[in-house]
């Protein structure tokens, strides 16, 4: 029976001021946790870095709406259309050529090369996609092309990532980066992924009642008006977009565009509307909590960002699974 609209309000405003204060609750774990004394410049460091945490989860997360409202898929993430595995490449890329591309382009800006790389990876990605499907642009098309680019993009990273290895702080670069991290990251960070992932969102909420209708089929939304091939277009743009900005400022996070709709999605509806909101929360409060925990344990060293992500992200995503599929056959 559906509740009264005065109650599911009630619940989903209940749900975000939770998710709000779970992210506040890390925000402020993350600005006191550290052995070294909590001086003016440490504090402003680690502000930055759970800012950064924050703006990659809300990124991931809602590039996970959007993919899983568009193939009408709750299993689905960002990482299935090949743009996750291009923007980290591209990554990847800039870390090996930094020194030439320096010294080639005198006026470039060093830290600028790794965001610049992951666009560039991720736009290679959603171009190649874009043009393999150009004929067929059937939802198991795309999730096919864009599963084989993903193989191309991890197979070419990983020869990225060898022939780093002869140097030793080149080769541990790649690697971080690539099991996520948000170390050397600063204010010019923040201000390239700021605007990316705040037009994603925006863009995201404009497409929300288009996604609403497609949970129906294909077929029927054509029949509501929905131009189905434009919105599956802008949809991977923003997916891409997303992705990119995510993954500059906080490497290889895995998990977070699936878990995070996925296991708020009972809570907050299946209406983008209401999910969107609660998946920005959950998931900036989720990435912000995991880099709390890689941080926890000094005395082995900093544990990379994405093996935590993958940890607590793998049981949950079980547990959720299991949950469904008892529902499903109850």
């Amino acid at each position: 029976m559906r509740a009264p609209p005065c109650i599911a309000m009630a619940r989903q405003l209940t749900l975000l001021i939770g998710l709000a204060l779970l992210l506040v609750a890390g925000v402020a774990v993350s600005l006191v946790l550290g052995v070294a004394e909590a001086s003016d410049d440490v504090v402003r460091l680690r502000a930055i870095r759970a800012v950064l945490a924050a703006l990659a989860g809300a990124g991931l997360a809602v590039a996970g709406v959007l993919t899983q409202g568009l193939f009408r898929n709750p299993l689905a993430g960002p990482s299935i259309l090949g743009t996750t595995a291009g923007a980290a490449f591209g990554g990847q890329f800039s870390l090996l050529t930094h020194g030439l591309l320096v010294s080639v382009v005198p006026w470039m800006v060093p830290e600028l090369l790794l965001p610049i790389g992951c666009a560039l990876g991720a736009g290679l990605a959603l171009v190649l996609l874009m043009g393999l499907t150009a004929r067929s642009r059937s939802a198991l098309t795309v999730l096919l092309v864009g599963f084989v680019l993903s193989s191309l993009f991890a197979s070419l990273g990983a020869l990225v990532t060898s022939l780093s290895q002869s140097s030793w702080e080149l080769g541990r670069a790649v690697v971080v980066f690539s099991l996520g991290s948000l170390d050397g990251k600063g204010l010019v960070h923040v201000a390239l992924a700021l605007p990316l992932i705040v037009i994603g969102i925006a863009a995201s909420w404009t497409w929300a009642r288009d996604l609403d209708l497609l949970l129906a089929g294909r077929d029927e939304a054509r029949s509501l008006g929905v131009s189905v091939e434009r919105t599956q277009t802008w949809i991977l743009v923003w997916v891409a977009m997303l992705t990119a900005a995510a993954v500059a400022v906080g490497g290889g996070v895995a998990f977070v565009g699936l878990v995070v709709p996925h296991a708020l999605r009972p809570f907050a509806g299946v209406a983008h509307r209401r999910l969107l909101p609660a998946s920005i929360l959950g998931g900036a409060a989720y990435v912000v909590w995991c880099d709390v925990v890689a941080r926890a344990f000094p005395a082995i060293g900093e544990v990379p960002l994405g093996v935590v992500t993958g940890l607590v992200g793998i049981p949950v995503f079980v547990m959720i699974f299991r949950r469904s599929e008892r529902e499903a056959g109850a």
